[in-house]
């Protein structure tokens, strides 16, 4: 296999999205726009990838080296351009023998099969493949000035005649070379253009100078969408969320509203599950086969087994795992419990740090109370236990299995397979009293009326 080196850019200050945080680290499916293209990189068969990072960007390096260790850096401490950009990761490829392909570090939604053909292109016989697009409005992007298949140059929109201001393919940024072949123009761009800048693209005419054979690519103008502002990275988001319902439909879910369903870049769903409307996955999730999330529900790191049911209005947290054919129903909250196999958590429930037993069943109100404040501890509920309406299960407790809690109970000590716990107060009767509450409250709230406004003297 040719050695494939991938060289993402990701210096740009990106002032226009008004943040704190470098742009590459904004958020699409739940993953940074940098990592989005280090993934697909990684899937189009990178045998070394190179991040060119700005000034005070630790923050990027420490989030990409976490998900790839064995990434390389370098800075580019002056922003002047994309060539310069490129000859700060010299480091990188000055012993490259296969193919080097440069990548945007705010265009999220290239494909891993779009890096792969620009490879296939330099494998192919070609020097420089350049991928391009058709936009719908060409201002402000480099023009591809193409002779057939050959591209000749591509020229930044500041630099362009009028007449190649009206040609509609215009430059993605993507541009793969031949290892030697960018070795031997690097360093022969200069920054002789309107915003003095060294642009990468200048390598085409220099290579066309050389006898050099370039080709180009086309991609879709929404593959290639660079992040550069809130509204742009809006626009990523919506994009990324219709491919995710597209792909998801294809395999067999059901989604019965797709335009509300929001998905995370890592989400498993598996065939015949149906998902209502307005549903929002967090990362981490997998749903299997036959599974149903009903409306108005969130879950984040958790597993719904085959034929489990989720909602309406259900929070599914963190370390949340249910086994086949358990229920989850509304307004009920799981965080780092095991839901066994047909077990029910109707409605009205916090089950957090737990384990509940296959077919057992929690009444309206039940509470799993895991924390005291410094430590959270973990309730154990039995097979077939059956827990009433509003029970408090203080944990470290154990609920045995076919227990019985009853309802309004406060449980502070383990209950035996098979026993009937009940902590509670013994309810008194006093006949004739309720009138006598009645009239007192009557006499308090007339009195209020008839005391004198005061005069705020």
């Amino acid at each position: 296999m040719t050695e494939l080196l991938s060289i993402i850019l990701a210096a740009g200050e990106g002032t226009r999205m008004r943040s704190a945080r470098p742009k590459v680290l904004h958020e699409i499916g739940g993953l940074p726009l940098v990592a989005h293209v280090l993934e697909a990189a990684r899937a189009a068969g990178s045998t070394r990838i190179a991040v060119v990072i700005g000034p005070n960007h630790e923050a990027v390096q420490a989030d990409l080296s976490a998900r790839m260790p064995a990434l390389s850096f370098a800075s580019q401490t002056q922003r002047l351009g994309t060539g310069h950009a490129v000859r700060e990761a010299r480091a990188a490829f000055a012993d490259a023998m296969g193919n080097v392909i440069v990548l945007l570090g705010d265009a999220p939604l290239i494909a891993a099969q779009t890096i792969a053909e620009v490879a296939a292109r330099l494998d192919a016989g070609a020097d420089i493949a350049v991928v391009g697009f058709e936009a719908a409005d060409p201002t402000g992007y480099g023009r591809m000035i193409t002779d057939g298949g050959q591209l000749l140059a591509i020229r930044e929109h500041k630099d362009a005649s009028e007449a190649e201001r009206r040609l509609a393919l215009c430059n993605s940024g993507i541009i793969g070379f031949r290892a030697e072949v960018l070795r031997s123009v690097i360093d022969r761009i200069d920054n002789k253009n309107a915003k003095g800048e060294f642009y990468l693209t200048d390598a085409i005419e220099i290579a066309n100078g050389d006898g050099r054979r370039v080709e180009f690519t086309r991609a879709d103008e929404r593959e290639v969408q660079g992040v550069n502002d809130r509204a742009q990275l809006a626009k990523a988001e919506a994009q990324f969320q219709a491919l995710r319902r597209d792909d998801f439909m294809a395999s067999g879910v059901t989604l019965k509203d797709p335009g509300t369903v929001y998905f995370s870049y890592d989400t498993e769903i598996g065939r015949d599950v149906v998902i209502e409307p307005n549903v929002v996955f967090g990362p981490g999730v997998r749903i299997d086969e036959g599974a149903v999330i009903h409306a108005f529900s969130h879950l984040e790191g958790a597993h719904v087994g085959p034929g489990a049911s989720v909602g309406p209005f259900a929070r599914l947290r963190p370390g949340a795992d249910l086994a086949d054919g358990a229920k989850v129903g509304n307004f009920v909250e799981v965080k780092n419990a095991r839901v066994g196999k047909g077990a029910k958590l109707p409605h009205l429930s916090y089950v957090g740090d737990a384990e509940v037993g296959a077919r057992a069943n929690l009444g309206a109100g039940t509470i799993t109370c895991n924390y005291d404040g410094v430590n959270k501890s973990r309730t154990v509920i039995g097979d077939g236990a059956f827990i009433g309406s509003n029970a408090s299960l203080v944990a470290p407790v154990s609920i045995g299995a076919n227990a019985y809690v009853g309802s309004g109970s406060v449980i502070t000590r383990d209950v035996p397979a098979d026993a009937l716990a009940v902590a509670r107060a013994r309810q008194e009767n006093k006949d004739g009293y309720a009138p006598r509450l009645k009239a007192r409250a009557l006499a308090i709230k007339q009195a209020k009326a008839a005391k004198p406004a005061s005069s705020g003297k």
